[in-house]
């Protein structure tokens, strides 16, 4: 047993998960302290990270690594608990997200646990390695259980659907889906094992060997016997596998083909049949395989398998010499082909296929193989196919039993049908090929046909019909390769079909039924519908019906398919062309990804034409069974190719081929028609890494199965949804148990009776739903109802069982009760007869007895007589009636024989008549679905005519519209050409003239400027002769006088000129000096309004800081002053509690003491009985126990009192260190306060000097600059008029700034006060036109900027002017020349202003820029806010279902409250009936001792009358002796002497014997006595025994109690964070609200195009603002549910003080119980005392003890006592 044990253990350790592993205390430490998140990660999917601190909307997070990595809050997501780790049902996570469920497969995985629940399916990931948990004991712990009660497998799957289709009558089915490699035909061939294990008619001996074969491991274990159905139903595997499963990429044992296994059952439940479908061989893997793969595994194991006879029976040869296996031999590791081709044998023998069979499957097999090796060549001059060695051909003609020269002509010169006439064509090299491969393929096909054909015939059983039935569905899996074709189209439009069935079984049926119910519920829609693809693969017009359509056009091409595909499609959402560049032709988007398909080959494939004569030659083969399996073959001919009547060949002809899609589509639909009338069962297979190695997960690729199978989207469905529904007559009838006496006698409406037991029920009404016709529960309502009804049918059981016991306890009692008293009889009668048999006068009366009797002996013969004479005349009369009888009886069994047979013939017709009703109907319902299907067919051929004769009608009003067209265009273009004709030779015309025009032009251009510059030079020498003459003149009038005084001036003036020059050039090196010190305090007065508003921005920052310190510092405030309260308050428990203990202790001291006393008691009064040594040791173990109890309570209340000291005082510390670094920050940010205003005040004084250096300065350049005084007045006129429009700039900002804090104001005062939201709004558009009234006026301001920019050109005019001036003056004044280098300098001056403004216009397109980007950004953090909104929302939802849960979950514990008052109740009686059993055995207690007492008083009696006989006898006996001596006198008195001693004898005989009985009812009241004692103890015992129950369930109450306040405090410290979340990012929101203000008045004071930016932050502002009302409601929303949650804290805690109450009262009962059984013990102990007195008394005045007559041995009496309290117990 031991061992088994173990096993069985470590079974399970693949199954069941350890939860004292999960359930690790440090782990939940580490998880609350370092608050635990999952963070993005590429190769790992999410990795576990620790939070170091958070904003509003970015998180630092700390990985495992070390790593610190500062994330945005969206990308995170939230870690469920460890105690939540390795979950059997993931719909029992708290937090349900990508990163949690992956977590949890992920572990589950490593710990070798392979299934999970998700909701209402399974989900299994491959292990890729044997695990052991598919044995006997695993099904037999599988068989019959419901979900809840066993961990997740894929039996819990099977035996769920087998239990649901023997109780609802209803079929059922299993789809085991996933990608290829995930595991689907091993979990199927796992669901075929349980069923036959489980269904099986006869008994289960073997399954073990057969599930090993199944693995492919030949295991010792027995077998079925020969022909059984299940077990030929499990050999059905191994030849599908072998003939259909090969080795891929992905998969070893990938199934290359679909099937549904239809396991039938009758009513009974046993298997009655079975029938597989078959879907899409991938016969094209048979002659070509990829690199790394192989072909079907039995080409493999005949090669390795076969015997050296069969090798040469069927040709074989080693595999590397076949073309067709690509890739040679190709091992597999950890499997080898020789077994596998034996195992494969053994279930073909197990099927019944007879060796004829085998050999004829191997030949064609083998001949398979060598159509690839048929080696032709082309010949030279011609297009003819020539085969220069027929030695394979030979083989294959041998190997198919046809002639070898038929089949090479059929190959190589095929006959084709030319009219009415035959003609060879030529078939070239590549022709002939495909020819061979297309034979080789098909044959194979037909085959693999044959053999499931073959294998259903074994399995259908006409005899057992079948009720119901089972559907298996393993169909090959979404694949995704670099290139697809054909049969990937097919596989993954399979695969469409049948997500959008669990997409419609799981989202859209499941809430249409709710509204067809008439359930309160919002359709959520879950974005997976797949209709879309699937229309765009099945429809008219769709990938398969132009296939199709092009099949029937002899000239069409896949590239024309290519073309038309893309010409209907381009605008559909889920087709796209692929680029040019690649090898696919198009691609469609699937739900597991977009996948490039190439139509290579498609139209081939699709038709798959065979020739004609081969096909021919083989259906008239040697050969039988190539004769079968070819013979009602459908031939595509390669010459002819005949169009239907409709227009696009969307019907065939009678007779006619139908294309490989139209086939698949037919069997496709059948099948899902199939599975919709069915109650399918989801098995989501995922396929963990590509590399086929166990204990490895590729965390992206396991996401991307998840996301595309909906399994998030399945468990919020089942977690929000209904997923148990229950009919009313059905719930009525399983659940009244639980509803006694409330739903009334007679009629009653289902719904109505239902509602009432709902009512009764106390279920919490967000728990269910009653709909019209069934009841609709969440997910786990109808585990626990079904766990409450089992319950309740224990009880009753238990008590019928009790009553039964108690029943024949009281039987033998009574039994044992009469044997006691006929023993005590017999023991009586013995004991008389002992003491009469030796007694004369008794011997005489023996012998004298008889002889009374002979004077009655004539009268005894008469009476005799008159009875033989009575006897004789009912003897005669009861021979009459026998004869009557015995007539009748023959009478009435000759008409029972002939009832027996019409009865008999009526049951074989009514047998027959029961078996044509079945086969009529299935009969009926078989035509049934052909009918459906032909009408189906009907409709879709009918609707697709008319949609064609519409596209044609259509087509034709379009080409009638086309020809029009054409027609006006062809006029149209001829018009146009003829102007456009005249048009070109009107341009060459200008072209011409143009080009001399430009010639002329230019010629005359030169010309002009020649004579420009020869007239400049004429004038300027005109001038200069002009002035030399002048000149001249004066020279001769003034020569002689003034040469002298102009030499003196001549001096005079080069000093002068020399001084004026030094001077000049101080002054113009001052003023450069000037200028560039100017610049630099331009420069830094703009640094330092920058540093200002930084500074200010700060400051406001700081003071905002500061708002928010102070209220934090108010709530840390209130949390210590809730904290002191609670210390407080636990001080006070703290007392209550030394309180409790000083009086425990007081009551332990008086339990000692009495307890002393008691033993003290005992031990004088007590004897040293067995009954009495036992209750010694219970008392003292339960005083023990009490001392336990009382030390725990001590210990644990201080261990309470300790951590709780310990968790306050942490918390204290916590905030008053919280406190300090408040005032720290407080006192930090004064200073910094401070200090900025001390900055702002020194900027302000070195702004006011550098304004008075700058106004002394200008002064001076005043002074010195006095000869262009006009120009710079000019000049500082446009400064000014700048100045002004700066200052009206700036009022106009400040005014805007005014408007801004208006706009704050009114925002705080929303904030405020959400009543005056209206008000707001309107003085919000106020503001707004307010706004636009600035904007107008800043328009004009650009305005008047314009017109200061066109001053700006008129002086720059002016300026131009003047230069001119200057030219014209130069050569009379030298002094101009200084004006001249200032207008110089003044120019550059200009140049500087115009890079200034250039730099201004820079910068001005840079904070466009700037302010693009915060639009961009505000976009960002909009999607962020939607984001992070979804994400709220979806905690939102998963935290109210959490609150749903903690209702249901409330309601349970008030359910249980109720069940535990009814308890009490019950105990309460059952305590008042012990209380009057008490007091009726005290009454009788009372009654025996009174007539104790008097027995007692009569044996006092008795025992003084004995001792006066004792002293009359001896005074007699003196007498006596007297007499002797006097011999005289006695002979007179002897006989006198004689009779008086007779006398005296027999009254001390009498005396003795009273005496005796009266000791025999002493000894009865003493064994009374002890059966009441006995009794009194068990009583007593047992209800200790419930009182101590009752105080351990309380007690585990009031801890569940506590633990689920514990919870909720948890969760209501969530709900806070999300709360202080949410204001975080409200501020964060008023924030980025401010700074976008901010953006606007400096992109006001930019000046550049502000108009349409302020519009677009206007709308902006808007929608911040509706963010803002947004979050504000969802805060409220928050604010709503913290009460919500805050009340439901107070009703537990309300829940859990009247709990105590209850406590604190049965305490008290349990105290007033001690009490009475001590006052029971101290009664007990004087009548004990008594009995004792009197035992004494009894004792003394008998004078020989000796056993009582009565008396029995102590056993008896316990078995009497034991048998009492049964029948007690019972009653």
């Amino acid at each position: 047993m031991s061992t088994s044990d173990e096993n069985d253990s470590g079974l399970l350790r693949y199954l069941v998960v350890d939860r004292n592993v999960v359930n690790d205390p440090r782990d939940q430490n580490e998880w609350t302290q370092k608050r635990l998140v999952w963070v993005p990660s590429a190769e790992s999917g999410f990795v576990a990270g620790g939070i170091k601190s958070e904003t509003v909307d970015e998180v630092t997070v700390e990985l495992e690594s070390g790593k610190v990595l500062t994330l945005p809050r969206d990308d995170i997501q939230k870690m469920n608990p460890p105690k939540f780790d390795k979950a059997e049902d993931m719909a029992d996570l708290t937090c349900l997200n990508e990163a949690s469920v992956l977590h949890n497969i992920k572990d589950r995985y490593y710990s070798g646990l392979i299934y999970t629940y998700s909701g209402l399916f399974c989900v299994v990931v491959n292990p890729y390695k044997k695990l052991p948990i598919y044995t006997e004991p695993i099904m037999d712990l599988y068989k019959g259980k419901k979900r809840h009660e066993i961990p997740p497998h894929v039996f819990a799957i099977t035996d769920n659907a087998y239990r649901s289709m023997l109780q609802e009558r209803e079929d059922q089915s299993i789809l085991c889906t996933g990608e290829s490699g995930a595991g689907k035909t091993e979990n199927t061939k796992k669901v075929i094992q349980y069923l036959a294990y489980v269904a099986a008619s006869k008994p289960k001996f073997g399954v073990a060997g057969q599930t090993q074969q199944h693995q492919s491991s030949m295991s010792t274990g027995s077998v079925f016997a020969l022909g059984e159905l299940e077990q030929q139903l499990l050999q059905a595997n191994p030849i599908l596998e072998a003939f259909g499963n090969a080795k891929t990429v992905k998969n070893d044992n990938s199934s290359r083909f679909g099937k549904f296994i239809r396991i039938n059952f009758d009513t009974s439940g046993y298997i009655a049949g079975a029938n597989i479908e078959t879907y899409l061989l991938e016969k094209s893997r048979a002659i070509r395989q990829a690199k790394d793969e192989r072909s079907f595994h039995i080409f493999y194991q005949l090669l390795s398998g076969s015997t050296e006879q069969s090798k040469k029976e069927h040709l074989l040869e080693p595999p590397t010499s076949y073309q067709f296996l690509t890739n040679g031999p190709q091992p597999i590791t950890g499997l080898d082909d020789k077994t596998e081709f034996n195992c494969t044998l053994n279930s073909m023998k197990i099927m019944g296929l007879q060796a004829e069979d085998l050999s004829s499957i191997f030949r064609i097999v083998s001949a398979v193989l060598h159509f690839g090796n048929m080696e032709f060549k082309q010949e030279r001059n011609s297009d003819q196919a020539t085969l220069p060695d027929n030695t394979v051909a030979q083989k294959v003609a041998h190997l198919l039993g046809v002639n070898v020269s038929e089949m090479v002509k059929a190959f190589l010169k095929p006959k084709i049908k030319v009219g009415r006439d035959h003609v060879t064509k030529a078939q070239t090299k590549e022709q002939v090929e495909f020819i061979v491969e297309a034979t080789a393929k098909a044959t194979y096909e037909r085959l693999f046909r044959w053999l499931v054909n073959r294998i259903n015939r074994s399995l259908d059983r006409s005899k057992r019909q079948g009720a119901s039935f089972i559907g298996i569905l393993d169909i090959a899996g979404f694949e995704i390769f670099e290139l697809n074709s054909f049969e990937q189209l097919c596989i993954n439009y399979t695969n469409e079909k049948l997500q959008q069935l669990f997409n419609h079984t799981m989202f859209v049926l499941e809430q249409e039924e709710y509204s067809k119910e008439g359930i309160d519920w919002k359709f959520i829609d879950f974005g997976l519908d797949l209709q879309p693809t699937i229309d765009l693969i099945e429809k008219p017009m769709g990938v398969l019906a132009l296939l199709d359509e092009e099949c029937f056009f002899p000239k069409a091409t896949d590239k024309s398919f290519v073309e038309k595909l893309t010409a209907a499609h381009t605008t559909h959402p889920k087709f796209f062309k692929t680029d040019f560049r690649g090898q696919a032709d198009f691609a469609i988007l699937h739900y597991a990804g977009k996948v490039d398909y190439s139509a290579n080959q498609w139209l081939m494939k699709n038709m798959d034409p065979l020739n004609e004569n081969v096909v021919q030659l083989l259906q008239t083969s040697g050969d039988a069974f190539v004769c079968t399996i070819w013979k009602d073959a459908e031939i595509v001919g390669l010459a002819q190719q005949a169009l239907s009547d409709t227009q696009f060949g969307s019907r065939t002809r009678k007779g006619m081929f139908r294309t490989v899609s139209q086939l698949y589509k037919e069997q496709l639909s059948k099948l899902m028609v199939t599975l919709r009338n069915t109650n399918p069962n989801f098995v989501r297979c995922i396929i963990p890494n590509h590399e086929k190695r166990s204990g490895k997960i590729d965390a992206p690729l396991v996401l991307d199965q998840l996301r595309c199978n909906g399994v998030l989207e399945g468990i919020r469905i089942c977690r929000q949804g209904f997923p148990n529904r229950i009919p009313f007559q059905e719930f009525r009838q399983r659940y009244e148990l639980l509803t006694p006496n409330v739903i009334p006698k007679g009629f009653m409406d289902g719904k109505i009776a239902c509602e009432k037991m709902v009512a009764s029920l106390d279920l919490d009404p967000n728990l269910y739903r009653i709909g019209q016709s069934k009841l609709f529960f969440r997910a786990g309502v109808l585990a626990h109802l079904e766990e409450e009804r089992d319950f309740k049918m224990s009880d009753l059981i238990i008590n019928l069982q009790s009553y039964c016991r108690g029943l024949l306890a009281r039987r033998m009692y009574s039994k044992r009760v009469q044997q006691l008293n006929a023993i005590r009889i017999i023991q009586r009668n013995c004991s008389a007869y002992l003491k009469l048999r030796n007694w004369q006068w008794w011997r005489l009366y023996t012998k004298v007895k008889p002889l009374l009797n002979v004077t009655n002996a004539d009268n005894e013969l008469l009476q005799k007589q008159q009875e033989l004479n009575r006897i004789k005349e009912d003897l005669h009369s009861e021979c009459k009636m026998r004869e009557e009888i015995e007539a009748k009886l023959s009478q009435t069994v000759d008409e029972k024989s002939m009832l027996a047979e019409q009865l008999q013939a009526e049951t074989e017709l009514c047998a027959e008549a029961e078996e044509m009703r079945a086969r009529l109907a299935s009969k009926k319902q078989e035509l049934e679905e052909i009918l459906h299907d032909m009408e189906a067919r009907i409709e879709e051929e009918e609707e697709r005519v008319v949609a064609i004769n519409n596209d044609k009608k259509k087509l034709q009003l379009n080409i009638q519209d086309l020809e029009e067209q054409l027609e006006e265009e062809e006029a149209a273009r001829q018009k146009v050409q003829l102007e456009k004709a005249q048009i070109e030779s009107k341009l060459k015309k200008i072209e011409e003239e143009f080009s001399i025009i430009d010639d002329t032009n230019s010629k005359l251009v030169k010309e002009k400027k020649i004579f420009e510059e020869k007239n400049n030079d004429l004038s300027v020498a005109l001038a200069e002769e002009e002035e030399k003459s002048k000149h001249l003149q004066k020279l001769k009038a003034k020569q002689e006088s003034t040469i002298n005084e102009l030499e003196e001036r001549f001096k005079k003036e080069q000093s002068l000129r020399s001084e004026m020059e030094r001077n000049k050039r101080k002054l113009d090196g001052e003023l450069a000096d000037i200028r560039e010190q100017l610049n630099e305090k331009k420069n830094v007065l703009e640094e330092l309004q920058v540093v200002i508003n930084k500074k200010e921005e700060e400051l406001n920052s700081s003071l905002i800081k500061l708002d928010e310190e102070a209220s934090l510092r108010q709530g840390v405030m209130k949390q210590i002053r809730e904290l002191e309260s609670q210390l407080t308050e636990l001080s006070e428990d703290l007392d209550s509690e030394k309180l409790a203990r000083a009086k425990a202790e007081k009551s332990r001291r008086e339990l000692t003491e009495e307890l002393e006393l008691l033993r003290s008691e005992l031990l004088d009064t007590l004897d040293t009985t067995a009954v009495q040594h036992e209750l010694r040791t219970k008392r003292e173990q339960e005083l023990a126990q009490l001392k336990k109890c009382l030390e725990d309570d001590t210990k644990s209340n201080e261990n309470n009192l300790q951590e709780l000291r310990h968790k306050y005082g942490q918390e204290i510390n916590a905030l008053q260190e919280q406190l300090e670094g408040v005032k720290k920050s407080k006192t930090a940010l004064e200073k910094t306060k401070t200090s900025l205003e001390s900055e702002n005040i020194d900027l302000a004084n070195e702004l006011k000097g550098l304004n008075n250096g700058k106004v002394e300065l200008e002064k001076k350049r005043k002074a010195q600059e006095n000869q262009l005084a006009e120009l710079l007045n000019k000049y500082e006129n446009s400064e000014r008029r700048c100045s002004e429009y700066q200052e009206k700039l700036t009022k106009m900002s400040a005014e805007l700034e005014q408007v801004n804090s208006l706009m704050e104001d009114l925002e705080s005062r929303a904030n405020n006060n959400s009543k005056a939201n209206v008000q707001a709004e309107e003085r919000v558009s106020e503001l707004q036109q307010l706004l636009e009234e600035e904007t107008k006026a800043k328009l004009v301001l650009n305005n008047l900027v314009k017109k200061m920019e066109s001053e700006k050109s008129e002086l720059m005019d002016s300026l131009e002017e003047e230069e001119e001036r200057r030219i014209s003056v130069e050569s009379k004044f030298q002094e101009a020349l200084k004006s001249i280098e200032q207008n110089k300098k003044k120019s550059d001056e200009d140049a500087d202003f115009i890079n200034n403004l250039e730099a201004i216009i820079k910068k001005l397109k840079a904070d466009n820029e700037e302010l693009t980007n915060n639009n961009n950004e505000l976009l960002s953090n909009k999607s962020k806010l939607e984001k992070s909104k979804k994400k709220l929302q979806q905690e939102l939802d998963d935290s109210i279902l959490e609150m749903n849960a903690q209702k249901a979950k409330i309601g349970d514990l008030e359910k249980k409250q109720r069940n535990f008052d009814k308890v009490l109740n019950e105990e309460k009686l059952i305590s008042d009936k012990l209380l009057a059993d008490k007091e009726s055995a005290e009454r009788d207690a009372r009654e025996k001792e009174t007539k104790l007492m008097n027995l007692v008083r009569n044996l006092e009696e008795k025992s003084i009358q004995l001792e006066e006989v004792e002293r009359v006898k001896r005074n007699l006996q003196n007498e006596l002796d007297e007499l002797v001596n006097s011999q005289g006198h006695a002979d007179k008195n002897y006989h006198e002497l004689e009779k008086a001693k007779r006398s005296l004898e027999s009254l001390i005989q009498e005396q003795k014997t009273q005496l005796e009985e009266l000791e025999d009812e002493l000894q009865l009241a003493e064994d009374a006595k002890l059966r009441l004692e006995v009794n009194y103890q068990a009583l007593k015992s047992n209800h200790e025994r419930d009182l101590r129950d009752k105080e351990d369930q309380n007690e585990d109450k009031r801890k569940t109690l506590l633990k689920q306040i514990k919870e909720l405090e948890v969760e209501l410290e969530d709900e806070r964070k999300q709360r202080t979340a949410a204001v975080n990012s409200k501020k964060k929101i008023e924030i980025e609200y401010e700074q976008v203000l901010s953006t606007v008045d400096s992109f006001n004071r930019n000046k550049d195009d502000y108009l349409k930016q302020v519009k677009k932050l206007q709308k902006k502002i808007k929608e911040i603002t509706i963010q803002v009302d947004d979050e504000r409601r969802i805060g409220e929303n928050y604010k709503e549910h913290v009460e919500k949650l805050n009340t439901r804290v107070k009703s537990l805690k309300r829940q859990l003080d009247e709990a105590e109450e209850e406590i604190s009262k049965e305490k008290s009962v349990k105290r007033k119980a001690q009490r009475e059984l001590e006052d029971l013990q101290e009664s007990y102990d004087v009548v004990m005392r008594e009995v004792q007195g009197l035992r004494r008394r009894g004792q003394s005045a008998v004078p020989t003890p000796r056993k009582p007559r009565g008396s029995l041995p102590l056993d008896e009496i316990s078995v009497g006592g034991a048998g009492d309290d049964v029948g007690e117990e019972a009653d």
